[in-house]
């Protein structure tokens, strides 16, 4: 099945996503294909932003603000959701979830890429128009987007056998 119909499957059901994503068992290489593949759309959403700084501010060359975009978005990204799927099952752990890390990892980095496209979107309002009021208001969107995807699918990730099946 393509991607895209996955990640659009996802908005409608990211419960029914994640049981798709794990029914496998745990392939620790799909969740860093998933996760590098977020990483990957995410330093690409940043290309039209830094391409339009670039020419409103030559003191700071493109390519200089690429290589950091690709430091923060490929090298430093991955190891900080990492952690920050760990904790956050570490968190559901103590609140009585039931999951493993991987689906918790899962849960975490397809969020990410579920979110992609909205972040390519971004990407371009932030090339063409600027940093502004629409600029902001499509970021807010975005992050409610992407923490109510990834709470509904850490809540199916920590949910016990079960309750799955309900």
């Amino acid at each position: 099945m393509a991607i895209t119909t996955d990640i659009l499957r996802t908005y409608r059901s990211p419960s029914a996503a994640l049981r798709r994503l794990t029914a496998d068992g745990p392939q620790e290489t799909r969740a860093l294909a998933i996760l590098m593949g977020a990483a990957l759309l995410v330093f690409v959403s940043q290309w039209p932003g830094l391409a339009r700084a670039a020419f409103f501010d030559p003191s700071v060359p493109l390519t200089a603000r690429i290589v950091g975009a690709l430091w923060g978005a490929v090298f430093l990204m991955p190891p900080l959701l990492y952690a920050l799927a760990a904790v956050s099952h570490l968190l559901a752990r103590a609140l009585g979830g039931q999951g493993n890390h991987f689906s918790a990892r899962i849960a975490l980095f397809w969020s990410m890429l579920a979110i992609s496209p909205l972040m390519l979107l971004q990407g371009l309002v932030g090339g063409l128009i600027g940093p502004g009021p629409g600029f902001t208001a499509l970021g807010v969107i975005i992050l409610g987007v992407f923490l109510t995807i990834w709470a509904k699918m850490l809540i199916a990730a920590e949910r016990p056998a079960s309750g799955q099946e309900q």
